[in-house]
């Protein structure tokens, strides 16, 4: 009878499992070493945002940048590294959008939550991105800063912050489109 009981309750414990998307990705046993968002988008209607979001660091290059060196811009923070496949799948289409919209009212920022500053550069030169990339492995403070208002919990992750600092959407995983960043960043600068 004992056994029994143990074996449904394994069982039901599998079965809990069984509809958790973290859990389909450790069992799929691919050892892709990040957590695949599904590229969902979620938006923050105006009046239900909270407050700015402010973080600093310093780039691949050695630069420190803040967001408050970013005054009255929309934001585009996009968290990356280098082995993650999605995110060189995403690089050519997020680099082209912040070319797009560069002195337009909008500045992209990477923030890489892996890789040292040589691999960054590399990755940088390899897919010709342009915009910095704070180096956030050492203490994970950028991607801290945003923990409390949506978190960037799959690698890539872009969130889009208005001209106030605040979270007006957030891409969860791989960007499928241009187009869906680029409306969400025109958006947030029209308003």
């Amino acid at each position: 009878m004992r056994v029994a009981a143990i074996g449904i309750a394994a069982v039901l414990l599998l079965t809990g499992c069984a509809s958790d998307p973290l859990a389909e990705q450790y069992k799929e046993g691919s050892n892709k070493g990040y957590i695949a968002g599904d590229g969902s988008v979620t938006e923050i209607p105006e009046a239900e945002r909270g407050d700015s979001i402010s973080f600093a660091g310093a780039t691949e290059s050695g630069e420190k940048i803040s967001s408050e060196d970013f005054p009255g811009e929309v934001l585009v923070v996009n968290f990356w590294y280098a082995a993650c496949a999605p995110c060189r799948a995403e690089a050519p289409d997020l680099q082209e959008l912040s070319a797009e919209y560069d002195g337009k009212g909008a500045q992209f920022i990477g923030v890489n939550v892996y890789d040292q500053a040589d691999t960054a550069l590399s990755f940088n030169e390899t897919y010709g991105i342009t915009y910095p990339s704070i180096l956030d492995v050492q203490d994970g403070a950028v991607k801290l800063a945003f923990t409390g208002t949506v978190p960037p919990k799959a690698v890539p992750t872009t969130i889009v912050l208005d001209k106030e600092g605040r979270v007006s959407a957030r891409i969860l995983g791989q960007l499928k489109e241009a187009s869906i960043l680029g409306t969400l960043i025109r958006d947030a600068i029209e308003e």
